[in-house]
């Protein structure tokens, strides 16, 4: 079955993640009406780290009610290490190909987004084009399901208690180390 996946990291010095929130096509409806519920009054998208604790705590636990699984990849890294995230993207990718994934969205990190893009292009132009898989770079304000990634990915970063928290939906982590 083909799935998508939504993908946002977070910088933990020593160690980088990228989540990827994978997701069956007859989901995605579902899951972003799911996600936009979870706004307060006038706000344009959730940004995790900009919640306040008592905040943070309900909605990781309402996202790891959600029908979705979540792969957590993460590497050592100083400060915003681009090596890191590369290394990360690489095996993401290679992931989704073994899974026949079909669509790969990336949460922009504007003009860096061309890191991603060189990995990508290197990585799927060795493949056959039957490989199908598309990827994009959309701001978090427009495409929700990158707000799943986000949660998950700095609830691993931020330690036992919130990891436990998203549990019933990180299906995988993959050191990289």
């Amino acid at each position: 079955m083909t799935v998508h996946a939504f993908v946002d990291e977070s910088a933990r010095p020593p160690q980088y993640l990228i989540a990827a929130a994978i997701v069956e096509p007859s989901q995605v409806r579902l899951l972003r009406q799911s996600m936009r519920g979870l706004l307060m009054p006038g706000q344009r998208e959730l940004h995790f780290k900009k919640e306040r604790p008592i905040r943070r705590r309900a909605l990781a636990d309402a996202v790891a009610r959600l029908p979705v699984e979540v792969c957590v990849y993460s590497h050592p890294c100083r400060k915003l290490d681009e090596e890191a995230r590369q290394v990360c993207m690489t095996r993401l990718a290679n992931d989704l190909l073994a899974r026949q994934a079909h669509r790969l969205v990336i949460d922009s990190r504007n003009e860096q987004d061309i890191y991603d893009e060189r990995t990508l292009r290197r990585l799927l132009g060795s493949h056959p084009s039957a490989s199908r898989l598309v990827y994009e770079h959309v701001d978090s304000t427009s495409e929700s399901l990158l707000w799943i990634a986000d949660i998950v990915a700095w609830c691993f970063g931020a330690g036992r208690e919130w990891r436990k928290r998203i549990d019933p939906i990180a299906t995988a982590v993959v050191d990289l180390s």
